[in-house]
């Protein structure tokens, strides 16, 4: 699979008309970025739209939450874009969270784990999938259960644990926040966008583990845990921080463009092309 070293990560690619949606991952696929990882929770379909319009890119489910879908169907959805675009899906899981998901929620990791004995026995091999992880026990599935890790809402220092548990081979893909912009714009921005995941105790919890306190996860984040998490500033700025996240172990980064904006983010995505 090549996936290149840098993609988008979008919900808004997976919403709304998707005429619009395909030409701007046509766009995306001339701009030379490898990948477009649909945020949120979508389904495959959402995925196939995409890939009919692109040639070479690949589009990754980012993340398939494993309470919506029943992995035998996944598994024939996944093994049908594998063989009518092969080597450009990936299959990006995740256990969500207890307040999206509500009473379902319970023993994520085992879930987890429940799910892709369920994926395998389908016969859905695990190079052509990626789990959504923090702590060091879904990393480590990611690493003996999956082709890699895609965590989302992570620093560099996350990163760099993440490789630890890796490894040398696995794929190690994080989402990363970007703000073209000062800092005022940055954090005005950044703290509007972090409101909802600060509430949410996988989120907290793992930010707790990389040294983070109550005054950082209050407010909408300190000014602080925005810089370590954002990648702000002009392009030249943003390009110096993505290279923080590869220098720590990614192998490719899944820029998510924060812009107060509800539509996709196309404009800026043209200004950061040249850091493809």
């Amino acid at each position: 699979m090549e996936i290149g070293r840098l993609g988008v990560w979008s919900s808004e690619l997976r919403s709304g008309d998707p005429a619009r949606n395909q030409e701007a991952a046509a766009e995306l696929e001339e701009l030379g970025y490898g990948a477009a990882w649909l945020g949120g929770n979508p389904g495959t379909r959402h995925a196939q739209r995409l890939l009919a319009a692109t040639s070479r890119l690949v589009v990754a489910t980012g993340i398939l939450s494993i309470w919506d879908y029943e992995p035998e169907t996944v598994a024939e959805q996944e093994a049908a874009l594998a063989k009518e675009y092969p080597g450009r899906f990936v299959l990006g899981l995740g256990a969500s969270h207890g307040a999206l998901v509500g009473e379902r929620y319970a023993r994520p990791y085992s879930a987890m784990i429940d799910y892709l004995d369920r994926l395998d026995a389908a016969g859905s091999p695990p190079e052509r999938r990626v789990l959504a992880a923090l702590g060091p026990k879904m990393l480590a599935a990611s690493r003996d259960r999956a082709a890699g890790a895609h965590p989302y809402l992570i620093t560099p220092e996350h990163t760099r644990r993440a490789r630890e548990v890796l490894g040398a081979g696995p794929l190690l893909a994080p989402e990363v926040k970007v703000v073209i912009g000062d800092a005022d714009r940055a954090r005005t921005l950044a703290r509007g966008h972090l409101d909802m995941y600060l509430r949410l105790p996988n989120y907290t919890e793992n930010l707790r583990r990389l040294g983070f306190g109550d005054d950082d996860l209050t407010g909408g984040g300190s000014d602080r845990l925005i810089d370590a998490m954002f990648a702000w500033g002009d392009v030249d700025a943003i390009g110096r921080r993505l290279a923080e996240q590869f220098d720590a172990g990614a192998d490719h980064l899944a820029i998510q463009v924060i812009t107060g904006r509800n539509e996709i983010p196309l404009p800026e995505w043209r200004e950061l092309a040249p850091l493809t």
